[in-house]
């Protein structure tokens, strides 16, 4: 990532807000020191993330899983016969 001196990119903002813009974000620092790192508005945060659990794709979900177990669930609430 590139690191730009706070005076630099004063001089060189709208470029340097046109790279972040292209997904290339970058740090600006006050004497060599980070302060600040810009990037894209709509890039994800870390938290902000999502992950897929660690059985995502494996499991396969039957046809008739909208019908799944009525006659039981009936039975429970007093409606089965």
């Amino acid at each position: 990532m590139q690191v730009i001196n706070i005076h630099e990119a004063k001089t060189q903002l709208s470029r340097l807000v046109e790279q972040a813009v292209k997904g290339e974000p970058f740090v600006i620092a006050k004497a060599g020191k980070p302060l600040v790192k810009v990037v894209r508005l709509d890039a994800p945060v870390a938290s902000q993330v999502r992950r897929l659990g660690f059985m995502a794709g494996n499991m396969l979900i039957p046809d008739d899983f909208d019908s799944m177990g009525i006659p039981e669930i009936a039975l429970m609430f007093g409606d089965g016969a």
